[in-house]
């Protein structure tokens, strides 16, 4: 069983602006994106924490598993033997020189999915929120 959360925005910036937002920790921990942590390095091989506002009293220990900059990136964490597994992916798609489609997904699954997936809040607002933040940080940075 799979059980997917996405979300999708148009962004009027260059996609490599808004990669570089994407993988600055500094930019997770700053930003009204819905994440109130995120502990660690983003970058390919590297393990990072996430604390989010849907559960501040959790954090979730995640690997950054693949990476393709400045297009996509794929997070994944989860229970031994893949019992229960959650991969978020994180793409970027330009759509000329000054605009871009970021668009982010969650897929849970393995045997255990259908179990825990019932415990879990939805996601979808908080998803909306990440990408509206995305959008809005992308659209006034400055590439300096």
């Amino acid at each position: 069983m799979t059980t997917t959360t996405s979300t999708s925005t148009a962004i009027d910036a260059p996609a490599g602006r808004v990669w570089r937002l994407l993988t600055d920790a500094a930019w997770w921990n700053r930003a009204d994106n819905g994440v109130l942590d995120v502990a660690g390095t983003i970058r390919e091989g590297q393990r990072v924490k996430l604390v989010s506002e849907l559960n501040p009293q959790r954090g979730f220990k995640l690997k950054v598993v693949d990476v393709d900059p400045p297009r996509s990136m794929t997070w994944s964490g989860g229970m031994p033997v893949g019992l229960f597994t959650g991969r978020r992916t994180f793409q970027v798609e330009p759509d000329g020189p000054e605009r871009c489609t970021f668009t982010m997904a969650e897929d849970f699954t393995g045997p255990l999915a259908p179990l825990i997936t019932r415990s879990l809040p939805d996601f979808q607002d908080s998803f909306d929120q990440f990408a509206a933040a995305l959008k809005a940080d992308g659209e006034t940075a400055r590439d300096d």
